[in-house]
């Protein structure tokens, strides 16, 4: 059977309430269960401060590679049934929450729709982006803003914690 071409995405993950570790193993799992998709790598986790809110717990970051041939769309619907599964609730934007999981890159290309925006807007801006997936794609490019590496020294004033972890450990 003829296997079909896969792209590789990389998605952002973040939590500041309940379990985020546990809602890391959780994303990492329903990410394995797509069809034609496999998890090719993810990076530690990481501790930041919430960026443009104030009153809310530290998030856990990080960033995981995947290999799928689903479109970028079904990927971003599967990432958000993904997300209601670990409590994830949007009750207003910027809100604390469980479990997300943004669309950072699908492969080099640029999507701009209603519901889709890749590269993911900002994502060259925030080290709790760039960081995690310089470890696992220094390499990788932001259509438009350039490869990661050349993008980590702009954000070098952003504070983050990489934390030692089994969740954390390479796939």
């Amino acid at each position: 059977m003829k296997s079909l071409p896969t792209v590789r995405a990389y998605i952002a993950f973040g939590a500041n309430l309940g379990e985020p570790e546990a809602a890391f193993t959780l994303a990492l799992e329903g990410l394995g269960r797509l069809p034609c998709s496999r998890v090719a790598a993810h990076s530690a986790l990481y501790r930041t401060a919430p960026i443009g809110v104030e009153g809310q717990p530290d998030y856990i970051n990080a960033v995981i590679a995947v290999d799928t041939a689903l479109a970028a769309p079904a990927l971003l619907a599967a990432l958000l049934a993904i997300e209601h599964e670990g409590g994830r609730v949007r009750d207003y934007p910027m809100a604390p929450r469980t479990m997300d999981l943004d669309l950072l890159l699908y492969g080099e290309q640029v999507i701009d729709l209603p519901t889709l925006q890749v590269p993911h807007p900002r994502m060259h801006q925030r080290a709790f982006t760039l960081v995690p997936l310089a470890e696992i794609a220094p390499t990788a490019r932001i259509p438009g803003h350039g490869s990661v590496a050349e993008l980590l020294p702009s954000v070098r004033d952003q504070a983050l914690e990489r934390l030692p972890s089994r969740a954390s450990q390479a796939t």
